[in-house]
Order: structure tokens, then sequence, then C-alpha cells
């Protein structure tokens, strides 16, 4: 945890934007419904991609802004989501180990739970942060 509420990382985006056809790094920032866009336009067929390299830094600060720092931290969260998500590693590591082994046993519950914890992940930390 980063004591100023620095919950996301701009590096952590970059990362994530080298993706952003699949509009990974817009979930990251909690933008679930320009990232659910960027997905099935594969980033506005590259053109908004390629926009949101100069974005990023203004939607950083303003998921700092919005997101609660805590005991998770977003960045790991994002990052076992994005990249081992249908493991269930990310619920795990919120400590949510029963919906982690699902996760783990049904490949994310076939794709489905897996597509709604990159909609809600930043809240679902966010209350997790709140109640600790």
């Amino acid at each position: 945890m980063n004591a100023n509420g620095d919950t996301h990382s701009k590096i952590v985006g970059y990362i994530l934007w080298i993706f952003g056809f699949t509009g990974a790094h817009r979930f990251y920032y909690g933008r679930p419904l320009s990232g659910t866009i960027w997905f099935l336009t594969l980033g506005l067929l590259g053109i908004g991609w390629l926009i949101d390299v100069f974005l990023i830094p203004g939607m950083d600060r303003e998921a700092d802004l919005r997101f609660r720092a805590g005991r998770i931290d977003y960045n790991i969260a994002w990052l076992l989501l994005t990249f081992l998500g249908l493991l269930g590693l990310h619920r795990m590591y919120m400590g949510k180990w029963i919906s982690g082994i699902v996760y783990l046993c049904t490949a994310g519950l076939l794709g489905i739970g897996y597509l709604y914890d990159f909609w809600t992940l930043n809240d679902q930390i966010t209350i997790v942060n709140a109640s600790a």
C-alpha cells in the first residue's frame, strides 16, 4: 500500500496498454464500458488504442482519486487477473479462497467469471480495503 493513495500505476497501465486492443488498461483504470468497447472493436480498430498512450496519465490520476488504497494492491491483483485470471489467483490474493478454487477448477467459471472480474475488480478491491 502506498501511503499517498496511489492505487494504480502508470507502469502497469502501460504494460496492460500493450494488450490494449483487449481493453485491459481501460478496465484497470475503472472504465469498464470503454474497456468493453475496446475489447469488441480491437481498440477502435487500433486508433483508440494508439490515442490511449497519451491518455494513460490522466486515467491514472482519476483512478488514484476514485479508489481506496489498503492491504490489497490493485497492481498485483490486476496483473494476476489479466495474465492468470482463469486460474483464480487474483481471487485467492484478495482472500476469496473458495471462489478462487472454483475458478481454478472451472477455468474462471468457463470464462464468464473472468470477464465479470474485469468489470468489477476495482470495486471488489475497494470493498476489501475499506473493511480492513
